[in-house]
């Protein structure tokens, strides 16, 4: 038996699983983090799917990931993992370049034949040495593992291997030291209506956790510092979920009834069917024949009263551009969630870009202006779409929520939120003495949003339209004067919102001169950059933006306090040209990548550095 003696204590460590898109990497990757956000760590994830459908076993082209990051004082995936399990050559030749110098690799020795390696198109029956890899190889006959395990089960043979992952994720739980208990609990919810496959893969756990105890190698195993976490309850949850139940919370804390139309898009069909199962909680989800259909009747709820939503990724968006100048027009409350993913056109549905930002700004006819917010991280995401909700409703107005693939699918540890938290979100309903004398385009002096009439209440006969309107009367208008009139008003309203939303904060060296800017799903790549580069001694400071349209009110005066203002986002600069175009005197500088995958925090480095030094 092994004993623990080449035990590494490491504040936080990276393990990424890897396979075919078949393999299981996904699910044996959400348990790994359920498990540790159950012990307390924190967590940050990374799904990295294939971009083919069924692409052939065994080939690059189907290789699938599921990173994960866990420790404390974590906010990304991790550049680089301490551990890589490999369920084929292909998965290790994709992704050796992720693994440490002498981390660990783990890999089914059973699919590392001849024909498996011509496959994964190597030229040598030598993989380690062909793709120079520097680690500790754990060789382990998974699927033999695995087959002797379910001996005697009746299971065919393709339900036997699709155990696999679970005793792959068996070997890395006894590597970690994470508790079995948690993991079968969690196998259990899986598969609760199919007793017989939980048994097998709670068998294949048990022999993956075994054979941690049992071989005879010296491989290093990893002893994680816990997080000092704040009270309460904890989950983990991805960021398409968060957003989810941030929209249902939001309907409980505003007395509105959540209604949902959408057309399933990757990446962000997973809001929908999170929202569909709450019916319970009086959701209405409705999957529409297309992305116009979708906004239109979100358009129509919102006119009858309810908390409307619509979700997509980047062309849908476009899809649904008129419909928003609709909603701009008729100043309804309305939520789109683009979950952006790489274009344009169809491009890469499964990975991730910040590349919709001019759209959302800017991509309708006419002034068409409405708020736009960005969420931060999966657990932000929450947060994000409640305050896109509440401003939706309070103000009177769209609201583009922008999150990506990268935190959409991505996981960390959500702690649920106690009573008192958050606000109650107040609609603007007609005052009770304006009744028979209200005009749907009466505003409320402070926010110059206009007031909410529910259909069908005595007295508050209407009708809203795609029509400019008369500011007084509500009636059709094509006057000049009133049109100009008009489109300050709604431009005035959208400004307004920044007197309702917190300043800008940064974080770093308090005598920094570099300042350096992130919004949306980099803020964890970001952040951690600038914590090396202050480990470093270099005096750097960061600014995340999450309130995009209007800014907060205080963004110039930050901005201006720097020698250099650099914009790291995943796109050829979309914010830092926003930011440029509203503060002229400020030099903004860019570092950017557009290739699908998130930031690595080297790169951020690396780039910041160069401006820095000129």
């Amino acid at each position: 038996m092994l004993e623990k003696t080449n035990v590494i204590t490491l504040e936080n460590v990276a393990v990424r699983f890897s396979g075919d898109s078949g393999d299981g990497m996904q699910l044996a990757g959400n348990i790994f983090s359920n498990v540790s956000a159950g012990v307390g760590d924190e967590i940050s994830t990374f799904p990295d799917y294939p971009a083919e459908i069924r692409a052939p076993q065994g080939t690059l082209s189907g290789v699938s990931g599921f990173q994960v990051h866990i420790g404390k004082g974590v906010h990304t995936p991790g550049d680089m993992v301490d551990v890589l399990v490999a369920m084929n050559p292909a998965a290790l030749k994709r992704h050796a370049c992720f693994l440490k110098k002498g981390g660990v690799a783990i890999v089914d020795i059973d699919a590392f034949k001849e024909s498996d390696l011509k496959k994964a198109q190597y030229e040598t029956m030598d993989p380690y040495k062909e793709i120079g890899l520097d680690a500790q190889v754990v060789e382990v006959p998974v699927t033999t593992l695995v087959k002797h395990a379910l001996e005697g089960m009746e299971l065919d043979n393709k339900s036997v291997l699709r155990c696999r992952n679970v005793l792959a994720l068996g070997l890395v739980c006894w590597l970690f030291d994470r508790p079995l208990e948690a993991t079968l609990h969690l196998l259990k919810n899986k598969f609760a209506k199919k007793p017989a496959i939980y048994e097998a893969n709670a068998k294949a756990l048990a022999a993956g956790y075994d054979y941690g105890h049992n071989i005879h190698a010296s491989v290093s195993t990893y002893r994680i510092e816990p997080s000092v976490a704040r009270p309460g309850i904890y989950t983990d949850v991805n960021g398409n979920m968060a957003t989810a139940w941030g929209l249902i919370y939001a309907s409980e804390k505003s007395g509105r009834p959540l209604y949902l139309g959408s057309y399933p898009i990757t990446p962000a069909t997973d809001i929908l069917h999170e929202l569909a199962k709450r019916k319970d909680l009086g959701v209405k989800a409705c999957q529409m024949e297309d992305e116009i259909a979708g906004i239109c009747s979100a358009i129509g709820a919102s006119f009858a009263g309810d908390l409307a939503v619509t979700t997509t990724s980047g062309p849908g968006l476009a899809l649904k551009s008129e419909g928003l100048g609709l909603a701009v027009m008729a100043e309804l409350p309305l939520v789109i969630v683009d979950v952006q993913r790489g274009g344009p056109s169809t491009g890469l549905p499964t990975k991730t870009e910040q590349t919709d930002l001019h759209q959302a700004l800017y991509g309708r006819n006419g002034e068409c202006p409405l708020v736009v917010l960005a969420a931060a991280s999966p657990t932000d995401c929450f947060h994000m779409a409640f305050e896109a909700a509440r401003i939706a409703i309070e103000h009177m107005t769209p609201v583009i929520l922008l999150t990506d693939a990268f935190i959409g699918n991505g996981s960390s540890a959500f702690r649920i939120p106690e009573e008192g938290e958050y606000p109650e979100i107040k609609p603007n309903y007609v005052p009770e003495d304006k009744y028979g004398t209200w005009h749907a385009y009466d505003r409320i002096p402070e926010t110059l949003a206009r007031y909410w009439a529910i259909p069908g209440t005595k007295g508050l006969t209407h009708r809203l339209g795609g029509l400019e309107k008369d500011c007084k009367t509500g009636a059709i208008s094509t006057d000049p004067a009133n049109h100009e009139k008009m489109v300050h008003l709604r431009y005035e309203k959208v400004e307004r919102v920044a007197n309702d939303i917190p300043e800008i904060t940064t974080y770093g060296a308090d005598d920094a001169d570099t300042l350096i800017v992130s919004w949306g799903g980099t803020f964890g790549h970001v952040h951690e950059a600038v914590d090396e580069m202050l480990h470093a001694g270099k005096k750097v400071a960061m600014a995340h933006f999450r309130y995009i349209n209007p800014l907060p009110k205080n963004t110039e005066e930050v901005l201006g306090r720097y020698k250099r203002v650099i914009v790291a986002e995943l796109n050829m600069g979309h914010f830092a040209d926003f930011l440029q175009a509203k503060f002229p005197k400020v030099e903004i500088h860019r570092v950017n990548k557009v290739q699908g995958q998130p930031f690595l925090v080297h790169e951020i480095i690396d780039g910041v550095t160069k401006i820095m030094e000129g």
